[in-house]
């Protein structure tokens, strides 16, 4: 049976292709999709058309080894049930659910060493936030807070709020900074002390701010918000848009940090202890606490991508995770 995937032609210019499905090598697996989640990040870039020319989509994962040019194939979240085994693998894996970093397609083959196997307690629309939740982990790891510490994250989409759950779980200070209403509320039920729209914020002296918008702009608001000897952890991905940083005023006597925080990689001072499997169980561990299906505004199927796309792009506030169905 062949595989039908969203395919981005052009920017803003959504299609469904037919393809004829890969054989399954001795250590690989066929996995009938389920679910998937569209990120309103990267994803959205890519769908603008506001990538850089030539970039490589991720080469930390082999789904994603081409580059960034159109027509492509793209997303990373998904959740499905193995329907087919290699020849090298036990074939009582069949009917496993797995996630795996695919792009939005009805069926695909992966490595078996790619796709995570999804424990009983954890359920498909909780796994498509597993991307999500391990970008949260490792903003959280990479800003290394201490108790007490004032905190402050700009950006509350999905993995704002996530992040800012996994803050308030500490002892000290959040504060977060959105436009939006619903999102500031969301986020004083995740544990932050206070939350205010970003016109609002005055007299900031924060230790560590995320920026974590996705608007090149914010970033000065996080550095001008942050206190002597403090840091900026940048999780935002611009694409092709520039940040023009201001660093003519009190930046340069400041001693503030800036740095860049992105999921593909481990920090090097951790990764003498860390691995990315052991962060990825720990996110499989946190998946049911964070109580992360209560972010889902939005369902269409799979053929109906071009809407969901529109939605994201055009009415950001109505929507804040948005999932893909596949027929059962």
């Amino acid at each position: 049976m062949n595989s039908h995937a969203v395919i981005f032609q052009a920017p803003r210019t959504v299609t469904i292709e037919e393809f004829e499905p890969k054989p399954v090598g001795p250590r690989q697996v066929r996995v009938k999709s389920r679910l998937s989640a569209i990120s309103s990040g990267t994803e959205l870039l890519v769908y603008r058309g506001e990538i850089p020319e030539g970039m490589r989509q991720d080469l930390s994962i082999s789904a994603l080894d081409g580059t960034l040019e159109y027509p492509l194939k793209f997303g990373y979240s998904m959740v499905g049930t193995i329907e087919e085994t290699g020849s090298e693998l036990d074939p009582e894996l069949v009917g496993q659910n797995v996630f795996s970093f695919q792009p939005h397609e009805t069926r695909f083959v992966a490595n078996f060493d790619e796709v995570v196997l999804l424990p009983l307690n954890v359920t498909p629309e909780q796994a498509v936030f597993l991307p999500n939740v391990e970008t949260a982990v490792n903003f959280v790891q990479d800003g290394a807070p201490l108790v007490g510490e004032s905190v402050a994250v700009f950006g509350l989409g999905v993995v704002g709020l996530l992040t800012s759950n996994l803050l308030g779980r500490f002892p000290l200070d959040l504060t977060t900074i959105d436009p939006l209403d619903s999102r500031r509320c969301r986020s004083l039920e995740a544990g932050a002390q206070r939350s205010v729209a970003p016109d609002r914020l005055e007299g900031s002296d924060f230790d560590l701010c995320y920026e974590l918008s996705g608007v090149p702009e914010v970033l000065n608001s996080a550095i001008k918000a942050t206190g002597y000897g403090g840091r900026v952890i940048v999780g935002s991905w611009y694409g092709n848009k520039k940040a023009e940083i201001d660093l003519g005023g009190s930046f340069h006597r400041s001693r503030i940090s800036l740095k860049s925080s992105q999921v593909s990689t481990l920090a090097p001072e951790l990764r003498g202890r860390w691995t990315k499997s052991r962060r990825m169980n720990l996110c499989l561990d946190l998946l049911a606490e964070l109580r992360v299906t209560d972010l889902v505004t939005h369902r269409f199927s799979y053929s109906n991508a071009a809407e969901a796309y529109r939605l994201l792009d055009q009415s950001p506030q109505q929507a804040l995770q948005v999932v893909l169905t596949y027929p059962e």
